[in-house]
């Protein structure tokens, strides 16, 4: 007897990959509700009540209802954010606050449901220096990394480590003449640095020499490593300069990733590692709402039927 409870997709309108998800899932069978949390209350409406069985009630959609007591997963991918536009600057503040705590808390605490990510732990994975410091307490090589305000310790780490490069610590887009934009990996040297530095937060890491970059995708219990080669600082600059081919991974580094995993509470995992030139991966982040569909018409990897899976909670024998 098919199994009658949804899957929930929690994205934007325009998600690509989302699409692949949602086709795999359809041809299966699985009831799926989407939705962008980001169109509450417009054309979103929730009721939950707190009861002794926990969170029971209703979403609904414009085309869709789902019973918030009886969903079987949940894929939160980078929904937009709540917007009230007709409203004055304080109203809307207070509007977006109780729309985060109060539909954002609903969706976090569906009973029995599986998360790919739980929200929240996608929010404490996603700040760089916590997971800089998970990848070492993890056993992964972690370059020498200085997050600092202070130019003249910024200087001082530059001149310490020769090569070195800047890296954001979060990316948001911002717009140049009409064209969005977001900042750059660049490599820095210590004229680089000045007084600006201490206007906020800022990543050093020395550059590691490398012969190329691994992609490393987990989706619950698989580990899809693909080796990217090119002759970029950052890969992700130019997709066209790009070849993949998908690789083992060393020893140690499948343990490590699960430590990783389990440290944050996540079931999917987008782990960015170069490879230096005498061999070893050094790990340079996880992005836990990362992308992976493109990599699949590149290497034929399973990783839409992968996901797919987990989000079935397909159990094998």
């Amino acid at each position: 007897m098919n199994d009658p409870r949804p899957v929930l997709v929690v994205t934007s309108l325009h998600d690509p990959t989302s699409d692949v998800v949602i086709r795999e899932l359809h041809d299966r069978d699985i009831p799926v509700v989407r939705f962008d949390s980001g169109d509450f209350p417009a054309s979103l409406t929730v009721e939950a009540e707190i009861t002794p069985h926990g969170i029971e009630g209703r979403i609904l959609t414009p085309s869709r209802t789902a019973d918030l007591a009886d969903v079987r997963a949940l894929y939160y991918r980078r929904p937009t954010g709540f917007a009230f536009p007709h409203l004055d600057e304080q109203d809307a503040r207070f509007a977006i606050t109780q729309a985060r705590y109060g539909l954002g808390g609903v969706l976090a605490s569906l009973p029995g449901c599986l998360y790919v990510n739980h929200p929240h732990r996608i929010g404490d994975a996603e700040f760089k220096p916590s997971g800089l410091a998970a990848a070492v307490e993890a056993g992964f090589l972690v370059p020498p990394t200085l997050i600092t305000s202070d130019p003249d310790a910024a200087r001082a780490f530059v001149k310490r480590h020769g090569s070195v490069i800047y890296k954001p610590l979060h990316n948001p887009v911002y717009r140049v003449d009409g064209v969005s934009n977001v900042v750059k990996v660049a490599e820095v040297s210590a004229v680089d640095i000045d007084d600006g530095v201490a206007g906020t937060a800022h990543l050093f890491q020395r550059r590691i020499v490398k012969s190329a970059d691994v992609r490393v995708t987990v989706i619950g219990d698989h580990v899809y490593c693909v080796r990217i080669d090119s002759d970029l600082l950052d890969w992700r600059t130019d997709y066209d300069r790009l070849t993949y081919t998908p690789v083992e991974p060393p020893p140690g580094i499948v343990p490590a990733l699960r430590h990783y995993m389990d440290h944050f509470g996540l079931v999917f995992g987008a782990f960015d590692f170069c490879v230096a030139e005498d061999g070893p991966w050094w790990f340079l982040e996880c992005n836990p709402s990362g992308q992976w569909y493109w990599l699949e018409p590149e290497t034929g990897l399973p990783l839409c039927a992968a996901l797919a899976d987990l989000l079935e909670r397909k159990t094998t024998t």
